[in-house]
């Protein structure tokens, strides 16, 4: 037994020994791993540092990449100095003035004139002239009659009417029948008219008002209102408008009347073909007429006002007497007897 306790404490202690010197060798190592631990890391952080890094710059790169060439920067607009932009101001007020006056105050300035003649139906009617009358069409709305015929013994009695019968190759005024009978009925010498279309056959528009216009003794020729070009070229609208006065002239063997303003007619009607029927003139708010040919009738307003009528309405005067505006009328029973002859 005592030589097995030698034996064991022996081994004990030869174990003990390994153990000691174990320990000691990891104590001697221990530093040196973690010196070596310590490396590795820190490498490998730098590793990644550098990584993430040039990552980083790829991305940027990426999403930015440099141009080729910058532009140019644009030169900054010059500002115009104080004075420029008064004087810039000032051309302005200037034109807007202008084109103002022109456009809006000069057509109309003729209204606020003073009247040196006689007002009359809320107008300053012409002087010199004693055969008055009016136009109307379904635009002056429901008028009444009765009202309206009272003028005839007024201070200036308005003697004749033209009432719009016919436009284009298909249209009636809604209210030509109704005011053509009234007219008659309430002693006035009555015309019908026609609105031309330059873009429709001018026989068929010829033919249509003849169709529904029925004429009678004392009734006024036929009128052409011709008021617009229709884009098409001066001689075309010149030979459409011949084609339908000789077609009127031919069936109610009287010439027909032309209405237009004065341009107008100087512009494009102004031709010896034409000129050789009667003229109404459309000129307002002058004092007199300046168109230098023959003309029959002038109106000259469009703001007239009339017992019988709610509506403004245009004004007119015949250039003669009365005698000579009832020897310009139809007489279809003259002839009808040269016809028999």
């Amino acid at each position: 037994m005592t030589e097995r306790k030698q034996q064991t404490t022996k081994a004990g202690s030869k174990t003990t020994t390994k153990r000691t010197a174990t320990t000691k060798k990891a104590k001697t190592e221990s530093p040196t791993r973690k010196r070596k631990a310590a490396t590795t890391k820190a490498a490998s952080s730098r590793s990644s540092a550098t990584t993430a890094t040039r990552k980083g710059k790829t991305t940027r790169r990426a999403a930015t990449p440099k141009p080729a060439s910058m532009p140019a920067a644009p030169t900054p607009p010059r500002r115009l100095s104080a004075w420029a932009r008064r004087l810039l101001t000032v051309a302005i007020i200037l034109a807007f003035g202008v084109g103002f006056y022109v456009l809006c105050i000069r057509p109309y300035a003729y209204r606020w004139k003073p009247c040196y003649g006689f007002e009359g139906y809320g107008v300053c009617l012409p002087s010199g002239y004693t055969v008055h009358g009016l136009d109307l069409s379904h635009y002056q709305g429901d008028v009444d009659w009765t009202s309206l015929a009272t003028h005839h013994d007024s201070r200036f009695p308005l003697r004749f009417v033209f009432i719009k019968a016919t436009e284009g190759a298909t249209h009636t005024d809604p209210r030509f029948d109704e005011n053509f009978d009234s007219a008659r009925r309430h002693g006035f010498v009555r015309g019908a008219y026609h609105y031309f279309i330059p873009q429709t056959d001018p026989v068929k528009q010829a033919l249509h008002f003849i169709n529904t216009v029925k004429l009678e003794d004392g009734d006024l020729p036929p009128v052409l209102d011709v008021e617009t070009t229709g884009k098409r070229p001066t001689e075309q609208l010149q030979e459409a408008v011949k084609v339908w006065m000789d077609t009127i002239e031919a069936h109610y063997g009287v010439k027909p009347i032309l209405y237009t303003s004065y341009k107008f007619k100087r512009r494009y009607l102004d031709t010896p073909e034409i000129n050789r029927f009667p003229y109404w003139i459309a000129h307002y708010y002058v004092d007199s007429v300046s168109y230098q040919g023959n003309w029959a009738f002038w109106q000259h307003t469009d703001v007239g006002r009339v017992d019988g009528i709610d509506e403004k309405v245009d004004l007119n005067v015949f250039n003669g007497t009365m005698e000579q505006l009832l020897r310009l009328t139809v007489s279809l029973e003259a002839d009808s007897a040269d016809d028999g002859q």
